[in-house]
């Protein structure tokens, strides 16, 4: 049986959150946990990766902070209701560009159907121009991403933990340090495309 810590009412975390500094901080970790079962309902509803929903949740988090602050949530529905929409929302849009990309990748050519059409030494030194070629390409984005992201994916391409990061980088809490990863994640997928 799973025994759940008592959560912090909605308008004690909106208080929070306009507060400012660390008890800002501590309410946006607070509303990350409240509502992170949302990954697993959207797994389920809308069949996708565990990866894909929990950067979907964060960017979500992300957006019902920066309304709250912006003085765009007003409260006509519940926190719940609003984080809800706006998670389902985000969700189907990454289904919508997933279905697009895939009808993009069937009109290309292989370019492994390429590489077995050349000789076997020339086929290995082309895999390895590649594959140099994208890890230069993979450096320059994340150099481009900012000191803070850099570090963190970084540290996570490493093999360290969201806690080890989050103590590293003087984030709160592992939650936090994941959210922020996967945003920097998110940000880093849009400029490789």
């Amino acid at each position: 049986m799973r025994f759940f810590a008592r959560q912090p009412p909605d308008s004690d975390l909106i208080a929070g959150l306009l507060a400012g500094g660390i008890q800002r901080r501590q309410c946006e970790d607070r509303l990350y946990q409240k509502y992170d079962y949302l990954i697993a309902t959207g797994t389920r509803k809308h069949r996708l990766q565990e990866d894909d929903c929990a950067s979907a949740y964060s960017d979500t988090i992300l957006t019902v902070i920066e309304h709250i602050l912006a003085g765009h949530f007003e409260g006509r529905s519940e926190l719940a209701t609003y984080i809800y929409q706006i998670f389902n929302n985000k969700c189907i849009d990454l289904i919508r560009k997933k279905s697009t990309q895939r009808d993009q990748v069937h009109q290309a050519v292989s370019l492994d159907d390429s590489l077995l059409q050349l000789p076997d030494s020339a086929r290995s030194i082309v895999q390895q121009l590649i594959a140099q070629s994208d890890v230069d390409r993979l450096r320059s984005l994340i150099g481009k991403l900012g000191e803070k992201c850099r570090d963190m994916i970084l540290a996570w391409g490493e093999g360290y933990s969201d806690e080890e990061i989050a103590r590293q980088l003087n984030y709160n809490t592992a939650s936090v340090a994941k959210t922020s990863r996967l945003r920097c994640l998110e940000r880093l997928k849009e400029l490789y495309r």
